[in-house]
């Protein structure tokens, strides 16, 4: 049994917020697109909650943009592009296939990278690519009165409407792949313990017999 000391209190605190205001801005973004339904929030309510959340969203992205920079974390966002290709390819054939044939996982979590090469892609698109176009076209809609008219040859308030919108919707997707993704662990609950308390579990990858250990054939 290997035990790591993966995500230190900082990030599980982060990831935690950032879900839980991720999901408020969900839950009020909907409220406001679809307003006038009886299940959702007043348009009123779900603009105040919407504008909070995406301040604090803004502040705890850069929080960890500052804190991963600055921190030992940041080594896990290193692309290997020597073995991107054939790990890429390893990676992807065991999602498709491999995980549904009970076959073993091609990569094993180490002190010096705990994402495989689909999940370092993914989190560095999503937390260096999406969030800060979310942002940005975020502030951009609660102060569309200072943009200009148009965008692009567009009205421009209908271009960062639909930015918004498009990458919210990618963002979502995100999130039901990863809580899909949290799952595939050596148990179900494994992935989901280990951002509780900070310790990767598990158990040590079979060793290949060496000549010395390996049975003899007897003549």
């Amino acid at each position: 049994m290997t035990s790591l000391y993966l995500y230190p209190a900082w990030l599980r605190l982060w990831h935690w917020i950032n879900a839980l205001l991720f999901l408020t801005l969900v839950a009020s973004g909907v409220s406001m697109h679809y307003a006038g339904a009886d299940w959702l929030m007043p348009f009123a309510a779900a603009r105040v909650v919407h504008n909070t959340a995406g301040i604090l969203l803004t502040v705890a992205w850069i929080g960890f943009v500052v804190a991963n920079a600055r921190s030992a974390n940041a080594r896990h966002y290193r692309v290997r592009f020597r073995t991107l290709i054939g790990d890429l390819i390893a990676q992807t054939r065991y999602y498709m296939i491999g995980i549904f044939r009970l076959e073993p996982h091609p990569f094993h979590v180490t002190e010096a990278m705990k994402f495989n090469t689909l999940q370092q892609l993914s989190y560095l698109g999503v937390m260096y690519g999406l969030m800060p176009i979310l942002i940005i076209s975020g502030w951009a809609f609660l102060y569309s009165v200072y943009l200009p008219e148009t965008l692009f040859g567009l009205g421009s308030v209908w271009v960062v409407a639909m930015t918004h919108v498009v990458v919210s919707y990618l963002l979502a997707l995100f999130l039901l792949v990863h809580m899909y993704i949290i799952t595939t662990g050596e148990t179900v609950f494994s992935n989901l313990r280990a951002m509780i308390t900070g310790w990767h579990r598990e158990n040590d990858p079979p060793r290949p017999e060496t000549p010395a250990s390996a049975p003899r054939e007897t003549p």
